[in-house]
């Protein structure tokens, strides 16, 4: 934490953050265009912020995009902001959201970054194996998990019913598994894409999964709320041998 207090006391790095926030997944080019600096020294920024796990590098061919990662600032909400008058807050950022939805013309990608103590192998198999997503997900994502198959994201209720729907893209195993996220099938719009990146380091790996091409903020709102909270599920089976005691993804109705 203290790193990322570090971070956010320079006002060009609170610049380079607003950057990302207002066009997320842009490269160093791009954002040394607004900043009245030597490339060197924003790229020293911009290291400062990736070691605080503010921002993350994704690789696209040769260029590496930079993302705004939210799980640190996160963190802080739930821990310094949570307990404090935070009806008020949420109405506040409810109407400044809705006031910044007027001004916005596109929809900025989702990243997430979490470091798990696991092997790549297991985060794998924790992504693709239905009994296991049932556990942490309340879902279980079914498919063969070959390119071009189906999967789907069933109720485990005995219904078989599908809530999420899509396509298995790209599959890498144990390191590289890229899906399309359909919520609502029937509308004529093209789906969004969620890509999982698994990255082993000795004894840990960092995951990272952005979910691009959304349909509108409201998406972009809900799955901020939920990406954090299933990857937290996640991290605690695979790092203690089960869930967090309590589904994560219900304080967001309990705390409205």
């Amino acid at each position: 934490m203290e790193l990322v207090f570090k971070a956010l006391a320079d006002p060009t790095r609170r610049l380079l953050l607003d950057r990302l926030r207002e066009r997320n997944g842009q490269t160093l080019r791009e954002l040394c265009e607004h900043l009245a600096m030597a490339r060197q020294s924003a790229t020293q920024h911009l290291d400062i912020l990736v070691r605080a796990n503010l921002v993350t590098v994704v690789r696209r061919g040769r260029e590496r995009l930079h993302y705004l990662n939210p799980a640190p600032i996160h963190e802080i909400e739930e821990r310094w902001i949570s307990g404090f008058d935070k009806p008020r807050l949420r109405a506040l950022s409810a109407i400044k959201h809705q006031a910044e939805e007027y001004a916005m013309t596109s929809v900025p990608t989702y990243v997430y970054v979490t470091y798990i103590h696991a092997t790549a192998e297991q985060v794998w198999r924790a992504l693709t194996d239905a009994d296991l997503t049932a556990r942490y997900w309340g879902h279980a994502n079914v498919s063969d998990w070959q390119p071009g198959s189906a999967w789907e994201h069933q109720r485990i209720d005995g219904s078989g019913a599908a809530d999420v729907a899509g396509k298995v893209l790209t599959a890498e195993p144990p390191t590289r598994l890229v899906i399309t996220f359909e919520d609502s099938p029937n509308e004529e719009r093209e789906p969004s894409v969620v890509t999982f990146l698994v990255e082993p380091h000795q004894d840990i790996v960092r995951l990272t999964v952005t979910h691009e091409n959304l349909a509108n903020l409201d998406m972009f709102n809900g799955i901020s709320s939920g990406w954090p909270a299933v990857l937290s599920n996640l991290k605690s089976l695979l790092e203690t041998g089960d869930v967090l005691p309590q589904s994560p993804w219900e304080m967001t109705g309990a705390h409205a």
